[in-house]
């Protein structure tokens, strides 16, 4: 099928402009067609608009990515993929509301395509831990084949369990695509619409609260992941520990067996090969329960690993959470510094206005007194005439 139009709306097109990064520049003279594309075969969405032969805007939609409402009737987004924030002017509120919707549904189709491809990338992994663990035990089983049932029946159990909870590594998060650099420059002056993109101005200390909160959350989550990476450390060189156990326990058990296969072929000591049997019966019993601890043991070390790798999650998340807010509060104090010299521009003209109206006024008061004495004057001269 390829790709096909999905929905179409009109609008003014605007870009942020790349030397400033604080006035919009217009990009389309009239109001151009604006519509969004999708590719079955790749499972994509886009937004593309075209201004006679020329494409003004070709954005592909990713779930990071934000369609914000800076007024009524004006709309922005970024693409870090074209180094750009598109601007959307529309006629009415009603048209940037559908255009918004559109926008957030397309994005969660997005966002579930692309979990849809991370979980069959999952499923194909081969995980090395399991492989280098079960080519151990063929090894062992080949060159020193357990002589014991229940030795046999513990290798076995050990085998499946190792096939069955063996932990896979972590999927390396892709780059994030979407940016919050959400600004709110001004028009330039030749442009049709007159959107307000001020108003998507958030509050310089809103956004420093929201920082520190990350902060001491991504120092919580750095405390956490210490400890844990302690734990896991010291329970990786327990496992050795008790794999080389389990080896010399082995070992042990085999030179036991022939122990006892010596003992039971010398008929004139059958009553202390008897005795040594029951003995050595007993000596494998304490170890397989030994085992079994052992094996409980390590289960619950899985677990804890699991939950390192849960939290070592969380703690990338929201480092990229707190990038992306020090990246906002950069534009905000930009916006800020913008909005104070504009004001300290405007106080200057007020006070030279007022220094000229002042002046003003005093020049007519002269001119007021001079035509007062002129009046006195031809009075004067009426009454003499």
């Amino acid at each position: 099928m390829g790709e096909q139009p999905i929905f179409s709306t009109r609008a003014h097109v605007f870009q942020i402009d790349p030397n400033t990064k604080k006035n919009w520049v217009p990009t389309s003279k009239h109001a151009v067609t604006v519509s969004y594309f999708y590719d079955s075969t790749r499972n994509v969405y886009r937004i593309i608009s075209l201004d006679g032969s020329k494409a003004i805007i070709n954005s592909t939609i990713t779930p990071n990515m934000t369609f914000t409402k800076t007024s009524q009737k004006f709309g922005q987004w970024a693409d870090s993929r074209a180094n750009t924030v598109y601007g959307l002017g529309f006629s009415s509120e009603h048209h940037l509301s559908k255009f918004a919707e559109k926008f957030q549904e397309f994005k969660e189709a997005a966002r579930l395509a692309k979990e849809k491809s991370q979980e069959k990338m999952e499923l194909t992994s081969t995980p090395s831990q399991l492989v280098s663990e079960n080519s151990l035990l063929q090894w062992h089983q080949q060159y020193h084949p357990p002589q014991h049932p229940c030795l046999i029946n513990f290798l076995t159990s050990f085998q499946k369990e190792s096939a069955g909870g063996d932990l896979q590594s972590p999927l390396t998060p892709e780059s994030i695509n979407g940016t919050d650099d959400e600004r709110t420059p001004d028009l330039t002056q030749n442009s049709e619409p007159r959107p307000e993109p001020t108003q998507n101005a958030l509050p310089f200390t809103h956004s420093s609260a929201i920082s520190k909160h990350w902060e001491a959350e991504l120092a919580t989550l750095k405390g956490n992941n210490a400890k844990l990476t302690a734990a896991l450390l010291e329970s990786t060189a327990n496992v050795k520990q008790w794999k080389q156990q389990l080896a010399a326990y082995q070992e042990e058990a085999e030179r036991l067996h022939k122990r006892v296969t010596e003992l039971e072929c010398v008929s004139s000591q059958a009553n202390a090969v008897h005795t040594h049997k029951t003995e050595l019966n007993q000596t494998i019993q304490e170890l397989e329960e030994t085992l079994k601890v052992k094996e409980e043991e390590i289960e619950r070390l899985k677990q804890e690993i699991d939950n390192a790798r849960e939290l070592q999650e969380q703690r990338d998340s929201l480092t990229q959470k707190l990038q992306e807010v020090e990246i906002r509060n950069k534009d905000l104090e930009g916006q800020l510094s913008d909005l104070e010299q504009r004001l300290e521009k405007s106080q200057n003209e007020q006070e030279a206005f007022r220094n000229n109206l002042k002046t003003l006024l005093e020049i007519l008061d002269g001119k007021i007194f001079e035509l007062t004495e002129l009046r006195d004057n031809l009075a004067k001269l009426l009454e003499r005439s």
